[in-house]
């Protein structure tokens, strides 16, 4: 680079000699940051999501490329955040990407001391079959002075904060037709 584009390069000059008298355009702004875009311009595509940290239910948009999310923003169509995200919610993109996220299913046997690996459908029947063990145990049909009771106090459902109004209605649901009394979910709590 030569003096003379150096001179003309400087921030002074540019504002001085070119459509930016004031500075604060493209007078003040170096040939890097002029280059510089934001990661949601290369993105393949945009998913609307919800946040997963509380019961709010804040909109985001996830942008999406090569099958990873980069960016996690505030979605302004959401009639619930308008845009907004709390600094869990911005930073949830991280929560996406870690290397420390488990994708995996984790199980520790009665009085063992050391985790092992499931695969996902052993899990899921290991649950399943547990759940119906409970129930069949537990199972009251009448009281004493023969009213009907149809439940089990065998076992009970606590949702998280990070289930949304329908996933909460439909675990309710559930846990009504098996026969469940106490439901209840961290958000009413």
């Amino acid at each position: 680079m030569g003096l003379t584009e150096a001179f003309l390069g400087w921030p002074v000059v540019r504002q001085l000699t070119g459509n930016d008298p004031l500075g604060r355009g493209a007078a003040a702004q170096s040939a890097r940051t002029a280059a510089l875009q934001p990661r949601t311009a290369t993105a393949d595509r945009v998913a609307r999501t919800v946040c997963p940290y509380c019961a709010v239910g804040c909109g985001q948009l996830a942008y999406v490329k090569d099958e990873k999310v980069v960016q996690i923003e505030g979605d302004p169509d959401s009639p619930i955040s308008r845009g907004r995200l709390c600094p869990k919610g911005s930073a949830s993109e991280q929560l996406v990407n870690s290397d420390r996220r488990k994708t995996t299913v984790l199980y520790r046997r009665p009085r063992g001391t050391e985790w092992e690996e499931l695969d996902l459908d052993t899990a899921m029947s290991m649950v399943a079959d547990r759940v119906a063990d409970a129930r069949e145990r537990t199972w009251q049909d009448s009281d004493e002075q023969g009213r009907p009771l149809r439940r089990t106090m065998g076992f009970a459902s606590l949702g998280g904060a990070t289930l949304d109004n329908e996933e909460n209605y439909l675990i309710k649901k559930l846990f009504t037709a098996l026969g469940a009394v106490q439901i209840e979910n961290q958000a009413r709590i």
